[in-house]
């Protein structure tokens, strides 16, 4: 007697990664009436676990447009602290910038910080809720990637096939979608690690962020919401070069917090970590292209930016938003989502503002981490300059929001 044939799953969009990009889409699309298939290597109960990630995330105020759209942001919101000043320095110089909320004109919060697990938390519960529509598949082992001319999918450890007119990769940095189709990548080694955790403190952060840049990378305290027994909590993100990072990884405890008070000075006043200090380190990342046969990459599957701006979870916010609308309006016109006309007006639309952003991003980190006098003093000269001009810092301010150029729909009104 022959053996069970292994089932065929056939989906509208098959997502692959389910981290916070992947089911973030997912959701956009479930919630607008999409079957969507996302699968994830690894277990929700592992993701949740801080040892899995334990950093923190700024959704800028047009992400959270996205997350409303997702059905997500309402669940997350009591998890989330709203940046409502930002304040940036350099060095030893008295000059600093001052962001406040009203710059932009609305007074919004220029957006919000959340740590990653309640994020995960959130979208995991989300996609639960929208389990008619969203097949959240978990763990799941790809084995195979298949083309088959009208559809693409995969083939999973214990041989289910699944195929869609249209692939996502979403599945991070060492993506196996990306292999599978080729693409080559262009990556830069900064030689810089991002030290991680977050503190307690006696002060009040009173919703503000700061970025503190030094000549071994930008030392950054963004607000969080106060802790379990009412203390107030910062998320710190300090770099350093490589070696000087691992040294400062394996500090004692009483040491880690000398070093960490150093970096804050007094306006907290005493400070102590209260998450296990975690080193990532620092790369700039992009394809030279985000698209395959019925395949789009999206996310940090396509690009990675340094983290000197907050930017990398908001550059993937865009991505989705964009996808996502191109996909609901090609469905209602009956039309080919995965053909090249639609992949080809995605990665028009979405690959100038990454490139913008990678070179920002990387001037930035080159022109501030360094202790070069000239460089220094045409650094005060453009923070006085920046400083004194309204008009510039109401740009700088709505860039932080994600609220510059053309984007998509749903990131004016929540929805597509």
């Amino acid at each position: 007697m022959a053996g069970k044939k292994p089932p065929h799953l056939k989906t509208t969009v098959l997502i692959i990664g389910g981290g916070l990009s992947g089911l973030t889409l997912a959701a956009v699309l479930g919630e607008a009436g999409v079957d969507v298939t996302c699968i994830d290597r690894d277990p929700p109960v592992t993701q949740l676990t801080q040892k899995y990630d334990g950093r923190t995330t700024a959704i800028s105020y047009a992400s959270h447009k996205v997350l409303q759209a997702a059905g997500a942001w309402e669940k997350m919101l009591p998890d989330c602290e709203p940046i409502l000043d930002i304040r940036v320095a350099d060095g030893d110089s008295p000059l600093y910038l001052h962001f406040a909320s009203e710059t932009d004109g609305n007074g919004a919060p220029f957006g919000w910080i959340i740590e990653n697990g309640l994020m995960r938390k959130a979208l995991f519960e989300n996609a639960v809720r929208l389990k008619k529509q969203v097949r959240h598949l978990a763990p799941a082992e790809i084995t195979e990637f298949i083309n088959e001319g009208s559809c693409v999918g995969v083939i999973l450890k214990d041989g289910t096939k699944i195929t869609a007119p249209l692939m996502i990769g979403a599945d991070g940095r060492q993506s196996a979608t990306r292999e599978w189709l080729g693409i080559k990548v262009k990556k830069t080694d900064y030689h810089q690690t991002a030290i991680v955790c977050n503190v307690a403190h006696a002060q009040d952060h009173e919703n503000v962020a700061v970025e503190h840049f030094r000549a071994a990378g930008p030392f950054a305290v963004l607000p969080m919401t106060r802790g379990e027994h009412g203390e107030f909590r910062s998320s710190v993100v300090w770099t350093e070069h490589g070696p000087d990072a691992g040294a400062a990884l394996k500090l004692p405890p009483q040491a880690f917090d000398r070093r960490l008070q150093e970096l804050f000075g007094p306006h907290l006043g005493k400070v102590k970590h209260i998450s296990p200090p975690m080193g990532y380190p620092l790369s700039l990342m992009h394809t030279e292209t985000y698209i395959g046969h019925r395949v789009a990459l999206m996310a940090e599957a396509a690009h990675a930016v340094h983290p000197i701006a907050g930017q990398g979870l908001n550059l993937s916010m865009r991505d989705i938003a964009v996808l996502a609308e191109l996909i609901v309006d090609h469905l209602k016109l009956g039309l080919d989502i995965g053909a090249p006309a639609l992949l080809k007006s995605y990665e028009a639309w979405r690959r100038p503002d990454t490139i913008l952003m990678a070179r920002v991003t990387d001037i930035l980190n080159r022109l501030f981490s360094n202790n070069l006098k000239t460089v220094g003093v045409a650094r005060d000269l453009g923070l006085g300059m920046v400083e004194k001009l309204p008009l510039l810092k109401r740009y700088f301010a709505r860039q932080a929001m994600g609220l510059s150029g053309v984007h998509p729909r749903i990131m004016d009104k929540g929805r597509l």
